[in-house]
């Protein structure tokens, strides 16, 4: 019987009834199952589905690369980013907005200085 386990970087997330590594046709197969009794999923439903789920829902809570890096334990941020940059929030309107108050702020500091 799979297990979950408390998640530690040293360790394993899913492991046997004997703590090892849990294989990979074993959660096939419970996946298999879980198919079969959840109505809606797709037939070809698979478990690193529910990573890819994960790491959207850590980038639309706001979670930066490297958090989203480390909770799907991905050997470098570079990878992160390859598979999920198209999930982040585009930063052009952000810095078009952060532009725009600098220097209405600026123009509006001229005006009143020539005023004076």
């Amino acid at each position: 019987m799979q297990q979950p386990r408390k998640w530690s970087a040293e360790g394993f997330v899913l492991v046997n009834e004997w703590g090892d590594q849990l294989a990979p046709w074993t959660l096939q197969r419970a996946m298999r199952r879980a198919r079969a009794k959840v109505s809606g999923l797709p037939p070809d439903f698979r478990f690193h589905d529910l990573r890819h789920y994960l790491a959207s829902m850590l980038i639309a809570s706001g979670a930066d690369v490297k958090v989203v890096q480390a909770r799907l334990r991905h050997a470098s941020a570079k990878t992160t980013l390859d598979t999920y940059a198209h999930l982040w929030p585009d930063s052009d309107e952000s810095t078009r907005s952060a532009i725009d108050a600098v220097m209405q702020t600026r123009a509006e500091e001229l005006q009143s200085a020539e005023s004076l």
